[in-house]
């Protein structure tokens, strides 16, 4: 696998080595080895998955301690639009964010370590989105950040009054009413 670096810590980009042929193409989309080997020890405890149409906005999601969670992401149908900003006090990229396309044809996945809020946009007319997080949901510790700040900065690459989100995605506070409770 290539490990692509990011301008913040603790967001990674990651491809894996494909081999085509006239039949079509084979890589492996995880191994516990080479991951703990290039990124770090991370245990997954938990996949999953979800399916969404074009405009769908899922997130800026995190769970709080003592339940973080760390994900790998990818996109295995479609192309999503995936974002993970910083949430660590005293992080010097605290507020800050990352964006990666992520898709069936360029099958990367992105990495994100504890301490990120996350989320993604349907970019294809219909996407199947994954990932495996290092901790079971919990319920109770489950958070967000609204999607739709604006002092985010974020570039969602649709038109965002067209968006389709949650009602419990509607209601996440904006980011300067946010009090984070991770500590870089």
């Amino acid at each position: 696998m290539n490990i692509i670096e990011t301008p913040i810590e603790g967001l990674l980009i990651v491809e894996p080595r494909i081999f085509e042929d006239s039949r079509g193409y084979f890589f492996e989309s995880f191994s516990q080895r080479e991951f703990d080997e290039v990124v770090g020890r991370t245990v997954f405890v938990q996949d999953n998955e979800s399916k969404s149409s074009y405009g769908v906005m899922r997130g800026l999601h995190f769970q709080r301690p003592p339940y973080t969670q760390s994900k790998l992401v990818r996109c295995v149908r479609g192309s999503v639009l995936d974002v993970a900003v910083d949430i660590r006090k005293g992080s010097p990229t605290y507020g800050q964010h990352v964006s990666v396309e992520l898709s069936e044809e360029n099958h990367r996945q992105f990495f994100i370590s504890k301490g990120f809020a996350h989320g993604f946009v349907v970019l294809s007319e219909s996407a199947v989105f994954q990932y495996k997080c290092d901790e079971f949901y919990h319920p109770e510790a489950d958070d967000g950040i609204s999607i739709l700040d604006k002092s985010l900065g974020i570039d969602w690459q649709i038109p965002t009054d067209k968006a389709i989100l949650s009602e419990k995605d509607t209601k996440h506070c904006l980011f300067k009413d946010f009090d984070s409770p991770f500590i870089y």
